[in-house]
């Protein structure tokens, strides 16, 4: 069963410039993919597209069977309920702990405070930073804030978790627990998908990659042939 697909998606700024030119791939339940290529591919963009910050030319973004071009007002903030999204710049509140930050989307549905803390704690204990609940940001090395961002995008078990770069400011040994973490989501129900240019990471974690070069799709490159790389 597809949880997304893109249908001939092109994406076009204005001043002309083509961030993807007639894309077209799926993700199938249960799928872990990388996006990969060289800076300006169109990676981030793709993203956008699937959490509806951007919207295509044209083409079709199908999540499920809802056509996201159709998504308007309302409708877009229960579609982003089951996404996931980690930003490579984390995006936390400085303001709020990071109990208050992994919360936030759980909050925004009218959960539960109970149920809230359950699901929260769980999270925490799963990124090994549950002493750190009380924290703020700002007390947090890049890596623990990195975690958060996870923690904040899985909370709400998406059907979905989309990553950019998740790793790109971590060491390896962390981008290495981070990737690890991520591989584990499909069994718990969640598709991912994690654009990165890092093509050694790519290739250890031997999943099907998608290749864009200058926002076309020039490969898609499966789990078995990674394996022979």
């Amino acid at each position: 069963m597809s949880v997304l697909r893109f249908d001939n998606v092109s994406k076009q700024y204005s001043g002309g410039h083509v961030a993807l030119a007639d894309v077209s791939f799926e993700v199938a339940a249960g799928e872990m993919i990388f996006v990969t290529g060289h800076s300006g591919a169109g990676k981030s963009t793709l993203l956008k597209l699937i959490h509806l910050a951007e919207r295509p030319s044209r083409g079709a973004v199908m999540f499920g069977e809802r056509n996201l071009l159709k998504v308007r007002g309302r409708r877009v903030a229960l579609h982003r309920r089951e996404i996931g999204v980690v930003f490579q710049d984390h995006r936390l509140l400085a303001d709020r702990t990071v109990f208050d930050n992994i919360a936030l989307p759980l909050i925004l549905r009218g959960m539960r405070r109970p149920e809230i803390g359950k699901r929260v704690r769980s999270v925490l204990e799963r990124l090994a930073l549950g002493a750190r609940e009380r924290a703020l940001p700002t007390q947090l090395s890049a890596g623990e804030q990195q975690r958060i961002g996870i923690a904040r995008a899985i909370v709400g078990e998406p059907r979905l978790l989309v990553a950019d770069e998740p790793t790109g400011n971590l060491d390896p040994t962390l981008s290495a627990e981070i990737m690890a973490l991520f591989a584990e989501l499909p069994e718990r129900g969640t598709s991912v998908l994690i654009a990165s240019h890092d093509l050694g990471l790519v290739k250890r974690m031997k999943k099907r990659t998608l290749v864009l070069d200058h926002g076309t799709l020039a490969d898609d490159i499966s789990p078995e042939d990674l394996a022979d790389a």
